[in-house]
């Protein structure tokens, strides 16, 4: 019973909550709204809309448009750069986890000095404390995936290092967030996909943790059964307005889990994977891995009622046994087509395994200090190749 509490952000969900964003109190007077580097925002409409949005509630606007799907730290830099050259006092996150992680990094570096890698959890940082606030961060997600619209963290990408890691600091947690199941429509089935088991994986690794708490179990558990309801459905028929709220939702259950408590080893021996091939998407990464990284615990006894609660949840509920979590998490990757996923296809070569995992623990080794029970690097490594195709 003893844990923090910390949820400062005014969320602002369901569908039309952008239309309603001009009517809020802004942080500013002069927004960077970052966006990515793709034009999803752009044909959707959705950057237009908030822009105008924003111009209702007297924002002057400048758009950052180059947020790629790993960002990495040349590209944070570049836009906290922006950021100050352009005089903005606000920044506005309008896309997925990438932009939202991306932003919140920007505006921490817009008013501190050094680069943000010295202020990551990461070998070749200098892990230190950035001493300043960030600059307030409005996030308007367009995915359902990473709940990082309500948390205090956000990965970042060293392609020089091949490193891949958490940057964290409480005034990064966005003061506004909208979430706007109508902006998620037009998310193809496949990332829809993906980014329904990211929000999934961030549920069951955080209950699984062994720093859960009554209050992190809540969350979890009904992230995980509107998951269970919702994603299928979502992904069969993205226009399904009741599955996209429902999603929205489940997603932002997920980043209150992680401020609630913390995701385990799932999460750093994916970043790993997408570490060294960045053109892999994180959601599609961890689903590579999910079958065997709960099968080890289910083997081992280690959180029978933690898996037998959490298959339940999904769906099953007749649950007996922790195996059949593994079964019902497998028939719902079948139900969204994803339950194939190769490694092979992103380049991804065994030989590689051992220093993914070592790198995973190097780069984010708390995580795995918080699973059921403890993984060598030996283990690491057979997860990867039983997960290999």
């Amino acid at each position: 019973m003893r844990y923090m509490i910390y949820l400062p952000t005014r969320v602002f969900i369901g569908a039309g909550a952008l239309n309603e964003l001009g009517k809020r109190k802004m942080p500013g007077n002069k927004a960077m709204v970052v966006i990515s580097n793709g034009n999803s925002s752009k044909k959707s409409g959705a950057l237009d809309r908030t822009l105008e949005q924003l111009k209702l509630a007297g924002v002057e606007t400048v758009v950052f448009d180059k947020v790629g799907a790993n960002p990495t730290r040349n590209v944070v830099m570049e836009g906290a750069a922006f950021c100050k050259d352009n005089g903005c006092d606000f920044v506005v996150a309008l896309g997925g986890g990438s932009v939202m992680d991306a932003a919140k990094a920007m505006a921490l570096m817009a008013v501190n000095e050094g680069d943000v890698w010295d202020y990551v959890a990461a070998p070749t940082s200098k892990r230190a404390v950035a001493p300043n606030d960030s600059l307030p961060v409005v996030a308007i997600t367009t995915t359902a995936g990473t709940g990082s619209e309500v948390d205090f963290g956000g990965v970042i990408s060293n392609p020089d290092t091949q490193e891949k890691t958490g940057l964290v600091h409480e005034s990064i947690t966005p003061v506004l967030a909208i979430v706007d199941p109508e902006l998620m429509v037009s998310v193809p089935p496949q990332f829809t996909a993906y980014q329904g088991f990211d929000a999934l994986f961030h549920a069951t690794e955080v209950y699984l943790s062994n720093t859960h708490n009554p209050m992190s179990d809540m969350v979890c558990l009904t992230a995980i059964e509107n998951v269970g309801k919702y994603l299928a459905r979502a992904y069969r028929d993205g226009t399904d307005m009741e599955a996209r709220e429902g999603m929205a939702f489940a997603n932002m259950l997920s980043g209150y889990a992680m401020m609630l408590s913390a995701t385990c080893s799932k999460h750093p021996l994916e970043h790993s994977l997408s570490a060294f091939h960045p053109q892999l998407a994180h959601g599609a990464g961890l689903i590579m891995i999910s079958r065997e990284w709960y099968k080890i615990f289910a083997e081992r006894h280690a959180c029978d009622e933690r898996l037998i609660a959490m298959a339940k949840a999904l769906g099953k509920t007749d649950a007996s046994d922790p195996m059949d979590f593994v079964e019902e998490l497998v028939k719902l990757q079948k139900a969204c087509d994803v339950d194939q996923l190769k490694m092979s296809d992103y380049g991804i070569t065994p030989d590689e395994f051992p220093r993914m995992a070592h790198d995973a623990r190097a780069t984010m080794g708390s995580q795995f200090d918080l699973d059921p029970s403890p993984l060598t690097d030996e283990d690491c490594v057979g997860i990867y190749e039983r997960s290999y195709r």
